[in-house]
């Protein structure tokens, strides 16, 4: 990667991909990006040019490289598996109820492998511990099981 100070608007990054595609990032003195990527037929072509905000270049960056991530942990997606986040509301059916009782491994064969509340994380609950509005539940199984756990969750 290489960088070029363009004076009065920031900083541009250029790559070029192990495939020979090159691409840039103009760092705009605002915080806010433009993510360019050029025609491979013709490298001086833009062919995709897109200006994000600062937030929206945060959130880019989350998704690229999530601050959770390590080359160590297994990629679940390899194995037909997927975790996610799914958050209990206020008036979700579950509040103040036991995780056993939503009978969740049962109903759609997926594991909730740890609840963050507020500021603390529970790993590995328990089927008597007791769930509560805003919990953030993190589960894992397949895509289906997934999706069918974020709907029972979901239930007012």
């Amino acid at each position: 990667m290489s960088s070029t100070p363009l004076p009065g608007i920031g900083v541009r990054y250029d790559l070029t991909t192990r495939e020979q595609r090159r691409m840039s990032v103009v760092a705009h003195r605002d915080g806010s990006r433009t993510l360019s990527a050029y025609r491979t037929d013709d490298p001086d072509a833009c062919a995709l040019s897109v200006k994000l905000s600062p937030a929206e270049a945060a959130t880019l960056v989350d998704a690229l490289m999530p601050a959770h991530h390590s080359p160590n942990l297994l990629s679940t997606t390899e194995l037909g598996l997927v975790a996610e986040r799914v958050e209990l509301s206020a008036a979700s059916h579950w509040n103040g109820r036991l995780l056993g009782e939503t009978r969740m491994r049962t109903e759609t064969g997926v594991s909730i492998v740890a609840v963050l509340r507020r500021a603390d994380a529970i790993p590995s609950p328990a089927p008597d511990f007791r769930l509560a509005g805003g919990d953030t539940l993190i589960v894992i199984g397949t895509r289906e099981g997934v999706e069918a756990a974020a709907e029972i969750l979901g239930r007012e």
